[in-house]
């Protein structure tokens, strides 16, 4: 079973990735922000870390950053956020993130990006 990491500030879209990715056979857990994330990263092996890239403290990209720079560099990011311009920005071409889906997004497509990057 793989391990996932949500890190979304808005609970209503937390609950329902949770609830989502859970039903297709991953164990996933929650932070509310990025330093609750991280610190969860640092105590868990995760397979896949989903973060909203515009949050208040350590948004996104601090979270990706932080990851790429850990003993586990190699771990699959995929950024979410309603902003789209976000997909033309420097650190997600410098491949910070493995993979961007703009919100509101579809979640076939969510599931289907999950199976390739896990």
């Amino acid at each position: 079973m793989h391990n996932v990491l949500v890190i979304e500030d808005e609970k209503l879209v937390s609950d329902m990735l949770q609830k989502v990715i859970t039903l297709f056979g991953y164990n996933v857990k929650t932070a509310s922000g990025g330093q609750e994330g991280l610190q969860m990263f640092e105590k868990t092996p995760f397979d896949l870390v989903i973060t909203e890239v515009r949050m208040d403290g350590i948004d996104g990209y601090g979270v990706a950053r932080h990851i790429r720079n850990s003993g586990r560099p190699h771990t699959p990011i995929i950024g979410i956020s309603a902003s789209p311009w976000l997909l033309n920005n420097d650190e997600f071409e410098s491949f910070t993130f493995n993979s961007f889906i703009p919100k509101p997004f579809n979640i076939q497509a969510l599931l289907n990006l999950l199976v390739e990057v896990t």
